[in-house]
């Protein structure tokens, strides 16, 4: 069982070794959210290593820095990069508390809240690195739509070349765009989950243009916080 949420409790968050800018909504962001959070960081974790590389040989440092966390009073864990589901059961069995490594955890949960002949449709920060073993670890249905964010565009360019700056307009754009593409494919999307924790910035965007629950990483750890808090 988790600790209580007493005082000095948060939510701690395994980062990657990345500076690109976190502005409010992005995990990276403390401001992203209303209750305390912790920060670890893994050395030479890369998006490259994270997202292309499947994590390889950093199983190890992410487990010893989640119990970092814990000693400082994480009460539950989340991570900075969704495509980490992969390692969601190793994670989870390797330390104390709940760890949610990925948005993609809420898939199921929301496809069975839908009404009958909606679908509850991703959309992810690279399609192309996102496998059928990622949707398997997170318990999500193969078949589930999927988006990826452009190759070339204000988010990819930022964080693969971990730029200092970050064109946040043209990133809401973005999204907002591969949303639209998502849905002329299957109308009957009736939910969304954004897998990349860098999203969560412009999901109010995607709330106001298709009128849609949109799901994502700030989301699932605010349930994890409300879920160990014992008052």
């Amino acid at each position: 069982m988790p600790p209580d949420a007493a005082p000095g409790a948060a939510i701690g968050i395994l980062m990657l070794d990345t500076h690109f800018p976190r502005p409010p909504g992005d995990i990276g962001n403390p401001a992203s959210f209303g209750f305390p959070v912790l920060y670890e960081r893994i050395q030479g974790a890369s998006v490259q290593r994270a997202v292309r590389e499947q994590a390889s040989g950093l199983l190890e440092p992410f487990i010893e820095a989640g119990h970092r966390l814990v000693q400082r009073g994480a009460v539950a864990i989340g991570t900075s990069c969704g495509f980490l589901v992969l390692h969601q059961r190793r994670l989870a069995d390797a330390l104390p508390v709940p760890v949610a490594t990925s948005s993609l955890l809420q898939v199921a949960s929301v496809q069975a809240m839908l009404p009958a002949g909606k679908r509850c449709g991703v959309i992810t920060f690279d399609a192309a690195a996102l496998s059928a073993r990622h949707l398997a670890c997170a318990g999500v249905p193969p078949d589930t739509p999927v988006e990826g964010m452009p190759a070339e565009g204000a988010l990819r360019r930022a964080i693969d070349r971990d730029e200092a700056e970050l064109d946040t307009d043209a990133v809401r754009c973005e999204l907002v765009q591969a949303a639209r593409k998502l849905l002329a494919r299957e109308p009957r999307i009736g939910a969304l989950v954004l897998e990349c924790t860098n999203l969560p910035p412009y999901s109010g965007a995607l709330r106001a243009e298709f009128n849609l629950p949109v799901f994502d990483s700030c989301t699932l750890l605010a349930c994890l916080w409300q879920a160990c808090l014992r008052e």
